[in-house]
């Protein structure tokens, strides 16, 4: 074990992120403005922990001036968000603003240059409207790919001129693959071809939105456009070619298919061919895949939790079960593995360093950031102090080991341009609700939601302000 210091480069974003449905709430929604995580709540409540959701949520559309205070005594830079899309419009098809709910995210954003954090905001995090998804089957639809393109736009109109780093989706490969490619979430339909169709028509929305973005002339004005993505840093359980087939194979299906589209402009060759081959079709035309071609992103945000190990099948696929990419793959653990056991993930640092090589060799070096990494613990009152300050001391030590490759990464040559922590606050996410607790801010759910530094936020602040991490780690890990 030896000390390491590192310096953090002057610009390098030290921030956080979270989305509007996990921290908003429900307050002055009006009917009609559920997005698909509310109706999914509604009407399937017992499966989120202790029936928590997002109905209460943190309550931040009440408390954003707090909170952003405490981002402030945080040492935030930057802090990411979503516009909610299912609240900020009255009317889908006509493109209505909520006047209301447009004037809390003008409130907000204010409030943030007040206390000099800077604003990214994502367009969607799973906030598609539920009308949309009970009237059009959601993003199967063509039409919904233009009402997203409608709602960008308006949203453009309304804070381009206090907001210039956007992104269209955040991990949008996400609801389709519980939903319809695991049927594991509401309304449960195990559908390969219609997974696929969700994927290309989220590609053909990000490439109209930066399309419309340019156009638009906001570029010109020193804005950006991109999109956040969550590829899994994927590993062969061992370098024999059945297991190296697997890797690449899961690494097209999930990773893949959307980092290639959003900065190659182009689908895999070979997803495509395996697509075709298990007879999955899907609806698109030459026009949309040149639109998606000539309409690339500006820079990507990576969220970035555990990596995933994979290996080669080793049982006969049952010939009456539909084709799901794991047809090619089974789940591997590695023996001996560090873990999160409150969240059942595996800890390794170093994939952030994997996947900036990766960028850097197969995407161009294109500029990005770590949009999310954290560590979700279960029960964090255990380790309140006597003056009730939680000491995540795991926190810190998981922020800095991460950090350290992100920083080692740099100065390799990789185009990183900062980390952010997920999350700010603790908040509600599918299914968990808040059993696992993220934040560098305790969210009291039993005192009215008060907010309370843990000793994370102190810490982050602190190296904020000093841009030198400090960290101490194996001989082999530098």
């Amino acid at each position: 074990m030896s000390k390491v210091s590192i310096a953090i480069p002057e610009g390098f974003i030290l921030g956080t992120a979270a989305s509007a449905w996990q921290t908003e709430g429900w307050s002055g929604k009006k009917p009609g403005q559920d997005s698909y995580l509310d109706a999914w709540y509604k009407n399937n409540r017992q499966v989120w922990h202790n029936g928590y959701g997002p109905a209460k949520a943190t309550d931040f559309i009440n408390r954003y001036q707090e909170d952003v205070a405490l981002m402030k005594q945080s040492g935030l830079s930057h802090y990411r968000t979503s516009i909610n899309w299912s609240r900020f419009l009255t009317d889908y098809e006509r493109g209505i603003v909520d006047e209301e709910y447009a004037a809390y995210i003008d409130s907000l954003l204010d409030e943030m240059q007040r206390q000099g954090i800077e604003p990214m905001l994502c367009l969607e995090h799973y906030e598609l409207p539920a009308v949309l998804l009970e009237k059009y089957d959601g993003w199967s639809s063509k039409h919904v790919v233009e009402l997203f393109v409608l709602y960008a736009e308006k949203v453009f109109e309304r804070f381009a001129g206090k907001v210039t780093r956007w992104f269209t989706f955040n991990e949008p490969i996400v609801v389709q693959t519980r939903v319809y490619l695991d049927a594991i979430r509401w309304p449960f339909e195990q559908n390969t071809a219609k997974w696929m169709q969700w994927n290309h028509h989220k590609n053909l929305a990000t490439a109209k939105v930066v399309q419309l973005f340019r156009q638009k002339g906001y570029a010109q004005q020193g804005g950006s456009v991109g999109v956040i993505l969550n590829p899994e840093v994927t590993y062969a359980r061992s370098s024999a070619a059945h297991d190296v087939k697997a890797a690449d194979i899961y690494d097209l299906f999930y990773n893949r298919v959307f980092l290639d589209p959003a900065i190659k402009g182009e689908y895999p060759a070979q997803l495509l061919a395996l697509l075709e081959k298990h007879q999955i079709h899907f609806d698109y035309s030459e026009s949309e895949l040149a639109i998606i071609r000539e309409n690339t992103v500006d820079e990507v945000g990576i969220n970035l939790y555990y990596p995933h190990r994979v290996k080669a099948p080793s049982r006969e696929w049952n010939k009456e079960t539909p084709f799901h990419p794991a047809y090619y793959y089974e789940h591997f653990e590695l023996p001996g593995r560090r873990m999160n056991k409150s969240r059942g993930w595996e800890i390794y640092p170093k994939i952030i360093y994997d996947m900036a090589m990766r960028i850097k060799n197969d995407y161009g070096n294109i500029p990005w950031f770590i949009a999310e990494n954290g560590m979700g613990i279960e029960n964090e009152v255990q380790f309140k102090n006597t003056h009730g300050e939680i000491q995540d001391n795991y926190r810190i030590e998981f922020i800095a080991e991460h950090l350290y490759w992100a920083l080692r990464a740099k100065e390799d040559g990789a185009n990183c341009h900062g980390y952010m922590l997920w999350a700010f606050t603790d908040n509600v996410s599918p299914m968990n609700a808040f059993k696992n607790r993220y934040g560098l801010i305790e969210i009291d759910l039993e005192n009215n939601r008060n907010r309370r530094q843990k000793k994370s936020s102190h810490w982050f602040n602190a190296l904020s302000e000093s841009r030198v991490l400090e960290l101490t780690l194996d001989d082999d890990e530098k």
